[in-house]
């Protein structure tokens, strides 16, 4: 007899965070209610309330959930030998552009949600700056060790003032209306200015 197949149990919170993902980013955030994200997935409000206790945390679990594939494509950046130091810190950055810019232009309700996760939760948005400096570091650290980079200050503060450069490239349409071909163009002649100073002389 041939034994029937098993099928494994969804996780109830990624059941509940592909439902909230998909009314959220159709609806906006402030119009989306637990009770419809528990009607979506099937189940009762309260039994969202065990697994996320307020809306803002489901908002959180999406980030998070972007930032973890964001910086995967970061983390292959940086480990790749054959890239000298510079061009992992301009590949670095123009990913963090390119990815940003599409999420952000294909779903637009996404803005409200980083508006409101700015309001709610600064200090989850200063821990994700906090793991992109250090990302910055590494690049810039290894860039000093094999020489390409002189630098004047301390390594975080560098990295701190490089991050701080490029904030308007981190969520673009935060500040600007420009479009990703011309904010590219402004992003690589910033690093120009950069890379400039970080130039070790020879």
């Amino acid at each position: 007899m041939t034994p029937a197949p098993t099928t494994e149990k969804a996780d109830p919170r990624e059941t509940i965070l592909k439902a909230a993902a998909e009314r959220i980013l159709h609806y906006g955030y402030n119009k989306t209610t637990m009770s419809e994200i528990a009607a979506d997935c099937g189940m009762s409000a309260g039994n969202i309330y065990r697994f996320y206790p307020s809306k803002i945390d489901i908002a959180e679990a999406m980030t998070r959930r972007f930032t973890a594939e964001s910086h995967a494509v970061y983390a292959n950046i940086i480990r790749d030998s054959a890239k000298s130091p510079s061009r992992k810190l301009s590949e670095f950055f123009i990913a963090r552009l390119e990815l940003t810019f599409r999420v952000f232009e294909k779903n637009p309700k996404l803005m409200e949600l980083a508006e409101i996760m700015g309001r709610e939760r600064p200090d989850y948005l200063a821990e994700e700056r906090a793991q992109e400096r250090l990302l910055i570091e590494k690049i810039l650290d290894e860039g000093a060790k094999s020489g390409d980079f002189a630098l004047t200050e301390d390594l975080a503060i560098t990295a701190d003032l490089v991050q701080c450069a490029m904030m308007k490239f981190r969520i673009p349409h935060l500040w600007t209306t420009e479009q990703l071909n011309s904010l590219r163009i402004e992003l690589e002649g910033l690093l120009h200015l950069i890379f400039t100073g970080l130039s070790a002389r020879k």
